[in-house]
């Protein structure tokens, strides 16, 4: 598909979540996507709590470094190397009384729905309540037609590859790139979020960004 046609499908993608509340923003690319957000931060105040939850794609757009270098904001970083796993997991709950949350999403639907599936459910919480404002950034390949299909790419692609990223944790999915819907200790597949509606109206953005980024 040229870049012409998904244009005109994010553009309809983006109608969809419109006609259920989320507010929308359209970038060509991970960085035009970027500056779309940080000129809307730009007229917080100063002392303004920024958090997120670890997404490939998040990191693409180079957003988080650059909120990080700002000291304006209050960055809560819960996924630094520097701290121990029971620091970065308090961060992480702090993060749910941030002013703004910065996520990605596994998948979303031409019906204008996010479909998120999380381990501890430290990324999908504050998409449903928390902080004050959140932004989902949404690569091209992640748009699909329904909530079936949602699950599916997630299940069979996207879960098994994170859990490969992260040689730590011993799945079955690790070897076979597949879901086995396992009983592994480190299972990273637990908790679902489909999102139909953003309550309040406009309290959640969707980024969508005509470029393939994340898993």
């Amino acid at each position: 598909m040229d870049n012409q046609s998904w244009n005109e499908k994010l553009a309809a993608c983006a109608k969809a979540f419109s006609s259920n509340n989320f507010d929308t923003l359209i970038a060509n690319s991970a960085q035009d996507a970027a500056d779309l957000v940080l000129a809307e931060m730009s007229l917080l105040t100063d002392g303004t709590v920024i958090s997120y939850g670890d997404s490939l794609m998040l990191r693409e757009t180079g957003i988080l470094d650059v909120i990080k270098g700002n000291n304006r904001f209050t960055f809560l970083d819960g996924f630094s190397p520097e701290r121990s796993r029971e620091e970065n997991l308090q961060i992480r709950r702090e993060a749910l009384l941030s002013d703004i949350f910065l996520v990605g999403t596994n998948a979303i639907t031409m019906e204008g729905q996010l479909v998120n599936l999380d381990m501890i459910g430290n990324r999908i919480a504050p998409i449903v309540f928390g902080p004050t404002k959140v932004y989902v950034f949404v690569g091209r390949n992640k748009l699909v037609d329904s909530v079936g299909e949602a699950m599916d790419r997630i299940r069979n692609y996207a879960a098994p590859q994170n859990a490969i990223r992260h040689p730590k944790f011993k799945t079955p999915c690790q070897q076979t790139a597949t879901c086995h819907n396992c009983k592994s200790p480190d299972r990273i597949c637990n908790a679902w979020l489909i999102t139909e509606k953003s309550f309040p109206k406009g309290r959640i953005t969707v980024v969508f960004i005509n470029q393939d980024l994340g898993l």
